[in-house]
């Protein structure tokens, strides 16, 4: 059996707010260890479990990619984009920019090292330009 492993799954696990429903979460992710169940989750989630921790439970950024880069070591959950959001994080730890943008600039670069970016961010031009020539 397949399962998508939603938000508030992984925030259950996270933050044992809810003892019953920390508990079955963890259950989940423990079967999905095991391989009893194959996990998989989405590029939305990972950005809502970011946004929830940062804004909801008042988590400091660098704690909050801690915590995302565990979930992504969580290999017997599937992402699809799993070492595109690796590289947002890792983009995000190296430049003072939001999550989401490094996420922007990995997925462009990913696709052709020449490309242009079209904003009006100049923080984003800036860092766009300095991560392309770095490539």
């Amino acid at each position: 059996m397949k399962t998508f492993v939603d938000t508030n799954y992984f925030l259950r696990f996270l933050v044992k707010d809810n003892e019953e429903q920390s508990l079955k979460a963890k259950s989940l992710l423990d079967d999905g260890k095991i391989e009893k169940v194959k996990l998989f989750s989405s590029t939305i989630v990972f950005f809502e479990i970011y946004w929830v921790l940062v804004s909801s439970y008042e988590v400091e950024n660098a704690k909050a990619m801690e915590i995302l880069s565990k979930i992504l070591e969580m290999d017997f959950v599937e992402f699809k984009e799993r070492k595109l959001l690796q590289s947002a994080l890792d983009l995000y730890g190296e430049n003072n920019l939001e999550l989401e943008d490094c996420y922007n600039i990995a997925y462009a670069i990913r696709f052709d090292k020449e490309i242009e970016i079209a904003t009006f961010d100049i923080k984003l031009q800036k860092a766009f330009k300095m991560l392309k020539a770095s490539q």
